[in-house]
């Protein structure tokens, strides 16, 4: 039986293999792990399905794979024990030898059977019985636009790996049909009025030229360095950002927050049950501004708009080597504990990277938080297709006027929200950042 590289996801194309668990020659039972791999999100181990012999290991250690490759193979033991005894089953070839040949068969207008039985066969898929059918590694978009205008599949991919905007391409076939010639042309012309990509952009060695006279460790790029570098580039060149920024004060949400904390349940130990943070309070005004606010709560979707239901709040987690993006589903509905909870708990497994994928893809918006590092404000590149993010800077205290003319110090915060302008405009992006600092500001909005 053929071991395949596992689907984690709809984006996922393919894994590394990071550990082996089994050598060649093992026995394997169901639900014995059998090896280890690393995505660009996630690490994880892929148990057996079957019984056997691990016979063959055709992906080694440090190795990439294709999802649906063959990474091992595993034999049942009485094919294992012929092997090893050399009881072979006689090859195709002697086998035909030993039997007469049928004779020719020749029809008018055909050639002869012996020419159609040499032609090469199709070769058989072998499927992994859990998973009969095999996940397309790329999805390429509908296939109507909403116009009514259809696209062939073949235009949709070559649109995807383009980046072409089917929506401003002219179809030649039929009622406007767009064709792969039409893809191919508007991509041409977009070729054609693009700068020249070597006069932007350096070789690794013209790169490595310029330090050759400065000691320096070259490391390889590993697949989530790789997928953040192609994202972000393909963040600021295909979304027309801008940002707004409006400074909160805290006092009170912070007042809240250790309220909430001084009255935590105890149990046993004197542990309390929960301990909320400033970012887990920040989550839940977040969630329930974007209620307040539903043009906003929604993601860019090429040639449509998805509103959202929900308020699914994305938070930005660093690790070694980069960051995920851990998503509380329907936090506008959740509790402040619960919440808090939730928090740590994908946190930790976000830094060990043993997220699902499911607990990652999608989301409303996002949550990106530096004030623990002291950054007073920042603006964050809006993470595709979401349509907004959420930049928080450090505390500080401040000087402010008060209604009545005198001057007081106060607990201010600075936030920056980033917007895709092709679904909110300046007065929404405005509109939402104003609910989400009357909020913070008076915090007991989002607990009734």
């Amino acid at each position: 039986m053929d071991v395949l590289m596992p689907q984690l996801g709809e984006t996922v194309a393919e894994g590394k293999v990071t550990r082996w668990f089994k050598s060649t020659g093992d026995k394997i039972k169901p639900g014995d792990n059998l090896f280890e791999i690393e995505t660009d999100k996630v690490s994880m181990e892929v148990p057996a399905t079957t019984s056997g012999v691990l016979s063959e290991i055709r992906v080694p250690v440090g190795e990439v794979a294709a999802v649906g490759a063959v990474v091992a193979v595993i034999s049942d033991a009485m094919q294992q024990a012929d092997s090893a005894r050399g009881k072979h089953p006689p090859a195709p070839e002697a086998t035909a030898a030993t039997m007469p040949a049928p004779p020719a068969v020749r029809a008018p207008g055909m050639g002869s059977f012996d020419a159609l039985r040499a032609a090469p066969s199709r070769a058989t898929v072998k499927l992994d019985p859990f998973f009969e059918v095999r996940t397309p590694a790329r999805n390429f978009g509908p296939a109507r636009l909403a116009g009514g205008r259809t696209i062939t599949p073949l235009a949709r991919r070559l649109a995807a790996e383009a980046t072409v905007d089917l929506a401003r391409v002219k179809g030649s076939g039929p009622h406007g049909r767009i064709l792969a010639r039409d893809v191919e042309a508007a991509r041409a012309a977009a070729i054609r009025a693009a700068p020249e990509p070597g006069a932007l952009r350096a070789t690794a060695d013209e790169i490595k030229s310029i330090y050759r006279e400065t000691p320096f460790e070259e490391l390889p790029l590993d697949a989530m360095r790789t997928v953040i570098a192609r994202r972000m580039v393909a963040a600021t060149q295909s979304v027309p950002q801008f940002q707004l920024t409006a400074d909160v004060e805290i006092a009170r949400l912070l007042d809240l927050r250790e309220t909430a904390n001084s009255g935590a349940p105890k149990g046993a130990d004197e542990t309390p049950a929960f301990r909320l943070s400033v970012t887990d309070l920040l989550i839940k005004a977040w969630a329930t501004a974007l209620q307040r606010v539903p043009g906003a709560n929604a993601v860019w979707a090429e040639d449509r708009l998805l509103r959202l239901r929900h308020s699914d709040i994305g938070v930005a987690v660093a690790i070694e080597g980069g960051l995920l993006v851990p998503i509380i589903r329907c936090a506008e509905m959740k509790t402040l504990s619960a919440i808090s909870q939730e928090m740590k708990d994908l946190t930790d497994r976000a830094r060990a990277r043993k997220l699902d994928p499911k607990e990652y893809q999608g989301g409303s918006s996002t949550i990106s938080n530096l004030g623990m590092y002291g950054v007073r404000d920042f603006s964050a590149l809006i993470n595709p297709p979401q349509a907004t993010i959420l930049a928080i800077g450090a505390a500080r205290r401040q000087a402010v006027e008060r209604a009545d003319g005198s001057v007081g110090f106060a607990s201010v915060l600075s936030v920056t929200l980033s917007c895709d302008h092709r679904l909110v405009d300046g007065a929404t992006g405005a509109e939402l950042l104003a609910a989400f600092r009357r909020i913070v500001e008076q915090p007991v909005i989002m607990l009734v």
